[in-house]
């Protein structure tokens, strides 16, 4: 199952750069906007809760379509290109086994732990 969740997340991020050959912006932007996202990580300076926030606005697959579907509709080219860097962004994390982050602990993702060792004891 794990293989084919990362063949479902490969086929969509194709998608996004797809999506990015229909756009009118040089090849270049693609690769150069693609890590922009992680600046949601920027919340974790608050604290764990805001970071969380923060990071899976910038990385949940449903916000960026929103963003991609409006570009579209209001024929705003930034914001589709917005959309797409974020759904590319979004799935070429998961497919490096990165998912949306809970408040509790950075490593802590809708994909489990990132890292067993990183697993809090209850100790603490």
């Amino acid at each position: 199952m794990k293989n084919l969740l990362k063949l479902e997340e490969a086929a969509m991020f194709g998608l996004s750069i797809y999506l990015f050959t229909l756009t009118s912006f040089s090849w270049w932007w693609y690769p150069a906007l693609l890590l922009l996202p992680d600046v949601g990580m920027i919340g974790y300076v608050i604290n764990t809760r805001i970071g969380a926030l923060t990071y899976n606005l910038l990385h949940h697959k449903g916000i960026a379509v929103v963003i991609l579907l409006a570009g579209w509709y209001f024929a705003a080219d930034a914001l589709a290109l917005s959309g797409i860097i974020l759904f590319g962004h979004a799935s070429m994390d998961r497919l490096f086994g990165y998912g949306l982050k809970y408040p509790d602990h950075f490593q802590h993702t809708s994909l489990g732990w990132m890292k067993a060792q990183s697993v809090p004891n209850d100790e603490n």
